[in-house]
């Protein structure tokens, strides 16, 4: 080996042993609203109607209603947005792949042929150089080292970007339960609501019916009858609206299990009964939902591959080193391999753009998209638990009006019949009969729309709490997460 071959290969080992990462090294930043001891604690004010276990994984099991169970199982396997979700990971997937490929060992083959009229000046040469058929062979490989991280931060950013995908796609899974959980209600809930209003419908027309008897007797008036035909004909022109609700609701869950209306689960029509939790919620406490929710991750993540993003950005003051060899043979095509057009060489190499101002601008748009990300990683997890606190308030709110309709449907059905007794007994008037038959009416018809609320109020909170997907296969893999 020469002098200057072992001084090149020291100075190179010398560069290898100095190797460093540029950039700041990921951790949730201190500061970060995450870490705030306020939002770690107990999610209800009023622990009446919850209760703070573990959210289930499977949180519509809680509903205890197999066709529901097949419904969200259908939609899981066929649902359009969560085919859009995975080729969205299998994209990110393989980008993880391409930053890992990325500098290491690399090679290319190169051949050709050509018929060749060369410059006879390019080779110092006064005489014209023969017309010739000259053919090209060459083997070329190198190894890029990482001397200053640069490629190592690229890594980092794909494995974020795939984990921030990994947990848009967990998004849509709980979006896409709400939904057909929601879609599911509403048809049960316009059956039911369509069931009470026929049945005041019927005892309206059974009332319009005794009104014309009396009035035949001489014991009313046409006015009566007037009146109790518009109360007959006002709740008849309501009773379209729930069918277009049901059909609404099944036109739903037919998009969300991307199947026609008449292939749904036997009996999805026909619902008749509203999905019920028989036991307190579990809505678990603050720490807890951060570590849940998918777009808490999601931002997370973000702020990950943000980060990364300063440490590629300066990577670029610095410059690329790899070392190569390349063998080949080079000349008229008869000659190939022959001495003559034989040719190999190895070395190092060495790529340095000089930095410009340029350079450092991307370094400086790097730490100001880093900054960006944090300040929306915290907007998230203030926004996480403001829905939660919101969605328990306003559920608790919700059942205490159905519970409060509950005793006035009850105290309503007592005076109604209590009313209409009297009436037939000739000691309450007509309106007096007609008003106390309306008003029952007006609470069951209230009840019903109340206990509505109340189940779609559950959806809602469900969905602010993160669905219970809590999953090892989505979390991240690096340690600085919360």
């Amino acid at each position: 080996m020469s002098r200057a071959s072992g001084l090149a290969i020291a100075g190179l080992g010398l560069l290898l042993s100095a190797c460093q990462v540029v950039g700041p090294d990921y951790h949730v930043p201190d500061e970060a609203a995450v870490h705030r001891e306020d939002l770690q604690g107990d999610l209800a004010v009023n622990g009446k109607n919850v209760v703070s276990a573990p959210v289930p994984s499977d949180w519509w099991r809680l509903y205890q209603d197999p066709r529901l169970d097949q419904l969200v199982q259908q939609a899981m396997a066929s649902n359009t947005d969560l085919r859009v979700a995975a080729a969205s990971l299998s994209r990110a997937r393989a980008q993880v792949d391409a930053a890992q490929a990325a500098g290491g060992w690399s090679g290319g083959v190169k051949m050709g042929a050509q018929r060749l009229q060369e410059s006879g000046e390019a080779f110092l040469l006064p005489e014209k150089v023969p017309v010739a058929n000259v053919g090209d062979i060459g083997i070329t490989t190198s190894y890029q080292f990482d001397l200053f991280g640069t490629l190592q931060r690229g890594i980092e950013a794909a494995k974020a970007n795939a984990d921030a995908t990994q947990a848009a796609a967990d998004t849509a899974r709980i979006t896409l339960v709400a939904d057909v959980v929601r879609a599911y209600t509403q048809v049960c809930a316009a059956n039911e609501e369509q069931e009470i209003a026929q049945h005041s419908l019927d005892l309206q027309a059974q009332s319009t019916t005794l009104i014309q008897r009396l009035r035949d007797a001489g014991r009313g008036d046409e006015t009566q009858v007037t009146r109790s035909q518009t109360q007959f004909k006002s709740l008849r022109a309501d009773m379209p609206r729930y069918g277009a609700a049901r059909q609404a609701g099944l036109f739903r869950l037919s998009m969300l299990l991307a199947k026609p209306v008449d292939q749904l689960p036997t009996g999805t029509s026909d619902c008749t009964e509203l999905p019920k939790i028989a036991q307190l919620l579990p809505v678990g406490d603050g720490a807890t939902l951060l570590k849940r929710r998918p777009d808490v991750r999601q931002a997370e993540r973000r702020l990950a591959a943000a980060t990364a993003g300063i440490g590629i950005a300066t990577g670029e003051l610095y410059p690329d080193i790899s070392i190569g060899a390349t063998v080949g043979t080079v000349g008229i095509l008869e000659n190939l391999g022959k001495p003559a057009t034989n040719r190999w060489g190895f070395g190092p190499l060495l790529t340095w753009t000089v930095p410009s101002n340029g350079s450092r601008a991307r370094i400086r748009e790097a730490e100001a998209t880093t900054q960006g990300a944090l300040a929306h990683f915290d907007g998230v997890v203030l926004n996480a638990i403001r829905e939660t606190q919101t969605g328990l308030a306003q559920y608790s709110a919700l059942l205490q009006r159905r519970d409060a309709l509950a005793d006035a449907e009850q105290s309503a059905q007592l005076a109604a019949d209590q009313t209409h007794r009297f009436f037939r007994a000739g000691r309450a008037s007509f309106l007096a009969d007609l008003q106390a038959t309306r008003t029952y009416t007006d609470v069951r018809a209230q009840l019903a729309s109340a206990s509505t609320q109340v189940a779609m109020s559950q959806i809602d909170l469900f969905l602010a709490l993160g669905g219970g997907w809590e999953s090892g296969r989505t979390q991240g893999t690096n340690s600085g997460k919360p």
